[in-house]
C-alpha cells in the first residue's frame, strides 16, 4: 500500500535525475493536491530560474520523462508549468484494498526512540483545575500517536511534590490525624485541605513556625517526616486518578515522576556548572547568563540556579530533570506538554545543559506550547467569583449534559447503557474539542459547541462511526467479514472516499512529526464527511448487484476501521450506539 503523494514524488524525483542529471534526485517535487486532478507536480516553477530555462519547457522535460503509467490515467501540463496528475481508478482500488487488509491501516512502525513526555503535572495536595485539562489531553493523545507509530514512549507525569508548602501541610495533617475527616479531603477535596492549612499558616504565629521547622526536617531527611511527606503524596495520588479514570487518560502511578525524584542531584547540578564556569554568584545568588537572553534595557536575564538563601528552584530541578532523562532514560527526543508562558525558562534550561554538556545534539527537546481555555468573555476560564474551575467539575457537567442528549435521541436503550455512551460521549467532547484547535491557540470554552452531533465535534465522529456499525448490523454481516470483499472503484463518490481512506497514514505519521493532533482531528472529520457523500449518493446495501455491494461495503468497513483507530489514538472512545 502506499501514499499517493510519496509516490508520485518518488516518480518525479527520477524523471526530475534523468531530466537535467543526479544532482536533481533530491529535488523538491513540490507535489501538492489540485482542483484540476488529484496532484499537482510544481517543481519545475522553483527549477525555471536555476536552470534558466522556461517554466513550461521545464515542465514538459519532465512530463516527457516521468514513469507514471501504472499509477495516473492522466498527466498534463497546465499554466505556467503546472503538471496535473490524475490517479487511475484501478491503482486508488488496490492501494484501498492493501490498507483495508493491513491491521495497521497502513501505518508504517517507525525506527523505535525513546521519547520521554512530561504532561499533566498537578500539585500534591491541590485540585487540578481547567488549567491541567490541554496538559493532559494533548500530552496523553501525543504519547498514543507516538507509541502506535511504533516508539517507546516514556510517560513521565512532573508533579509538584517538594517545597515550602509541604511544611504547613504536614503540621496541618497532624493537628487533624492521620485517618480524620479532614486529611480524606486530600482525596477528594485537596483545595479545601490545602486552603485550610494555609489560614492556620497565615493566622497562627506559632504554627508558622512550627510549619518551618517542619520545612527543615524535610530537607533534612528526617525520617518520620519522610513517612507524613509520603502519606500526603498518597492521598494525593488517590485524587489524581480519579481524575485520570474519569478523563480516559493513560497515566498510572508508575509514570509519577515528581519534583522530588531530583533532589539528590540538585548540590552537584550546581557545583558542576561552577566548575565549569557557566554558573556565577550575583547577588547573593547562583545565576547563569546565557548570550541572547536580554531583558529591558538590554540587561542580561538570569537563569537562577541557587538563590541567595541556598534555596533551589525550578530552573535547578528542571536542569536535573533534562540531564537524568538523557542519562538514565536514554532519551533521543523529549517533549514537554506545558503552558506556552514557559518558553523563555525551557530554552534557557536546556541550552545550559547543551553549555554543560549534559545534551547532545542529536537529542531533541521540544516543548510543546499549550495555549489558554477561554470562557465566553475571551478571558482565562474561571468561576464568577473569579476562582480557577474545577477540572471534575467540569467532566462532570459534560457527563451531566450528553445524559440528557442520550436519554432524548435514545430511550430505547436500557439506562446502564445510556449512561455508559453518555460517559464516553461527554468526555469525549472535552477532549476533542480540545484536540481539535491547534495545541498553541487559545479556544473558547463552549459545552453546546462541543457537544453538538454536526460540525467538527467528537459526537459527530462518534456518530458517524455509530451509524456505520448499523448499516452492517441492518444488513446482517459484520465489519470483519465485509473486509473481505474486492474495492473496484467506479462512482466519483467511491473514489473520493477511497482516496480520503489513503490519506490515514500519512495524516499519523505527520502528526508523529509535528505533534499537532488537530492535524489528525481534521482528517477524520473529512473522512467522516467523505463517507455521508458515499452513502448519500451509493447504494451500499441495495447495491445493483452482489460484486458492487461486496465492494461498497469493504469500503464501508474500511472507513469504520479508520474512524475507531482514529479516534483511539486520540484518546477518544467509539461507542457501538448512539
Amino acid at each position: 500500500m502506499a501514499d499517493p503523494q510519496e509516490v508520485l514524488a518518488q516518480r518525479v524525483r527520477s524523471a526530475l535525475a534523468a531530466a537535467f542529471g543526479d544532482e536533481f534526485a533530491e529535488t523538491d517535487p513540490v507535489i501538492r493536491p489540485s482542483q484540476f486532478a488529484d496532484y499537482q507536480a510544481n517543481a519545475a516553477l522553483a527549477l525555471a530560474k536555476r536552470l534558466g530555462r522556461k517554466p513550461r519547457d521545464v515542465a514538459s522535460a519532465i512530463e516527457e520523462r516521468l514513469d507514471v503509467d501504472d499509477v495516473c490515467r492522466e498527466v498534463e501540463i497546465s499554466g505556467p508549468g503546472f503538471i496535473n496528475l490524475t490517479l487511475r481508478d484501478d491503482w486508488i482500488a488496490a492501494q484501498t484494498q492493501a490498507v483495508l487488509g493491513d491491521p495497521r491501516l497502513g501505518v508504517a512502525t517507525q525506527q523505535r526512540q525513546n521519547i520521554p513526555i512530561d504532561y499533566s503535572a498537578p500539585n500534591v495536595a491541590k485540585e487540578m483545575h481547567v488549567g491541567h485539562l490541554r496538559t493532559t489531553v494533548v500530552g496523553d493523545a501525543l504519547a498514543r500517536i507516538l507509541g502506535f507509530l511504533g516508539h517507546n514512549v516514556i510517560r513521565q507525569n512532573h508533579i509538584g511534590d517538594w517545597g515550602t508548602p509541604f511544611g504547613m501541610l504536614i503540621e496541618h495533617l497532624l493537628d487533624c490525624g492521620e485517618h480524620s475527616a479532614e486529611a480524606d479531603l486530600l482525596k477528594t477535596d485537596p483545595n479545601a485541605f490545602y486552603q485550610a492549612a494555609k489560614a492556620k499558616f497565615d493566622a497562627s504565629e506559632e504554627f508558622a513556625t512550627r510549619a518551618r521547622s517542619r520545612v527543615v526536617l524535610i530537607q533534612s531527611g528526617d525520617d518520620e517526616t519522610l513517612r507524613l511527606w509520603r502519606e500526603l503524596v498518597d492521598l494525593s495520588k488517590i485524587y489524581f486518578n480519579k481524575v485520570y479514570s474519569t478523563l480516559d487518560v493513560t497515566l498510572t502511578d508508575d509514570d509519577l515522576a515528581g519534583e522530588s525524584t531530583y533532589n539528590d542531584m540538585l548540590p552537584e547540578i550546581c557545583a558542576a556548572l561552577e566548575r565549569q564556569g557557566i554558573a556565577e554568584v550575583s547577588e547573593g545568588a547562583l545565576c547563569v547568563f546565557l548570550d541572547g537572553y536580554t531583558g529591558r534595557e538590554g540587561k542580561p536575564v538570569p537563569l537562577i540556579i541557587r538563590k541567595s538563601d541556598g534555596g533551589y528552584g525550578y530552573a535547578t530541578s528542571d536542569l536535573a530533570t533534562v540531564k537524568y532523562r538523557v542519562e538514565e532514560l536514554k532519551a533521543d527526543r523529549i517533549l514537554y506538554v506545558v503552558g506556552a508562558p514557559q518558553n523563555l525558562h525551557f530554552r534557557m534550561v536546556w541550552d545550559t545543559a547543551r553549555k554543560a554538556g549534559w545534551v547532545p545534539d542529536e537529542v531533541e527537546t521540544t516543548h510543546v506550547q499549550i495555549g489558554n481555555v477561554l470562557g465566553e468573555d475571551h478571558k482565562i476560564l474561571r468561576t464568577r467569583s473569579g476562582k480557577s474551575i474545577r477540572l471534575m467539575e467540569l467532566l462532570d457537567e459534560a457527563v451531566e449534559r450528553a445524559t440528557r442528549v442520550v436519554a432524548e435521541n435514545r430511550p430505547d436503550l436500557d439506562e446502564e447503557t445510556r449512561a455508559r455512551i453518555a460517559r464516553e460521549v461527554g468526555i469525549g467532547a472535552v477532549k476533542y474539542a480540545d484536540l481539535s484547535v491547534s495545541h498553541d491557540s487559545e479556544y473558547v470554552f463552549d459545552f453546546d459547541r462541543m457537544l453538538a452531533l454536526n460540525g467538527n465535534t467528537g459526537p459527530y465522529l462518534q456518530y458517524a462511526q455509530a451509524r456505520i456499525r448499523s448499516i452492517f448490523r441492518k444488513g446482517g454481516v459484520t465489519p470483519e467479514e465485509a473486509a473481505a470483499g474486492t474495492i473496484t472503484v467506479t462512482q466519483p463518490a467511491e473514489r473520493d472516499l477511497a482516496l480520503a481512506l489513503l490519506g490515514f497514514a500519512p495524516t499519523v505519521q505527520q502528526v508523529g512529526e509535528t505533534l499537532e493532533p488537530h492535524r489528525l482531528c481534521a482528517y477524520l472529520f473529512d473522512l467522516a464527511q467523505s463517507f455521508t457523500t458515499f452513502y448519500d449518493q451509493c447504494p451500499v446495501l441495495k447495491a445493483e448487484n452482489a460484486e458492487l455491494r461486496a465492494s461498497r461495503l469493504a469500503l464501508t468497513a474500511a472507513t469504520l476501521r479508520t474512524l475507531v483507530q482514529g479516534l483511539d489514538v486520540l484518546g477518544v472512545r467509539a461507542p457501538e450506539q448512539m
